[in-house]
């Protein structure tokens, strides 16, 4: 915590150097061209997050206006709920074991694999 705090610090004493220095030799002018793009940057910075936060806020499928379907369109996704089966159900398949040619000898198999 000690070396973050040091390495903070310095930086701030070397950047408040920086703008003293550049004050003196170039005068309030100078200030001014130096500021612009940082605080340009920054604002563009501030921009782009909250664009990004105002996309997250609608949700991944982006803004939906909620409609209300009409009563035929009702009446089919009924019809589709209703043909559908229990989730608890099994759903069956229609595949056959079909039994091979070859002669099987249950003598030489163990009982349990």
């Amino acid at each position: 915590m000690i070396r973050h705090a040091l390495i903070f610090w310095i930086s701030v004493c070397l950047a408040v150097f920086g703008v003293v220095s550049g004050i003196m030799l170039y005068g309030f002018e100078w200030l001014f061209w130096e500021i612009l793009p940082i605080a340009l940057m920054f604002g563009l910075l501030l921009l782009g997050y909250k664009l990004i936060m105002k996309d997250r806020r609608r949700g991944p499928g982006g803004s939906r206006t909620k409609v209300k379907p009409s009563q035929k369109t009702m009446s089919k996704v009924a019809g589709v709920r209703k043909a559908q089966p229990a989730p608890g159900k099994r759903k069956t398949y229609p595949f056959q074991v079909i039994e091979g040619s070859k002669g099987k000898n249950d003598d030489q198999y163990p009982k349990y694999h």
